[in-house]
């Protein structure tokens, strides 16, 4: 059995994070890994202040109240998990995007997803040319990584 020292767990603050939580945590708890977990809020002033729209201003206080709200239940979900707040990680970007360069970056196993992001990923990892089921598991017996 492959042994993980990392298991990256993304999170969408949906009705599946539950499921998704206690999947990765139970991977992480077999393999004594070290949890992260990862929200990316997707930026919407991009898409309305490019066209000049007047109510710009309301979007950024909207997508600024979002990430606001994010960061609280990311806090929240860290602190009942026990887990230090550097390994509770907030982006901006593009979900799949984002989320397969911090598993490429912190050289984590990717936990379970929900669909629609399940279908994001997987079109990026095409893009990138990687068909692993996971995006880089740190496995025991290689370099270590801290």
């Amino acid at each position: 059995m492959s042994s993980y020292k990392k298991i990256l767990i993304a999170l969408d603050f949906q009705g599946d994070n539950a499921e998704v939580i206690e999947k990765g945590t139970s991977i992480a708890k077999v393999n004594e890994a070290e949890v992260i977990l990862v929200h990316v809020n997707e930026p919407l002033v991009m898409a309305y202040a490019a066209d000049g729209m007047s109510w710009s201003d309301q979007v950024v206080m909207l997508e600024t109240s979002i990430r606001q709200e994010a960061q609280k239940k990311m806090a929240e979900t860290g602190a009942r998990l026990s887990l230090p707040p550097e390994s509770c990680i907030t982006r901006e970007g593009r979900p799949a995007t984002e989320i397969h360069e911090l598993a490429k970056e912190k050289k984590c196993l990717l936990a379970d997803l929900n669909a629609d992001m399940q279908a994001q990923v997987k079109e990026t990892r095409e893009k990138t040319g990687s068909n692993k089921n996971h995006l880089t598991g740190d496995q025991h017996g290689g370099e270590d990584h801290k």
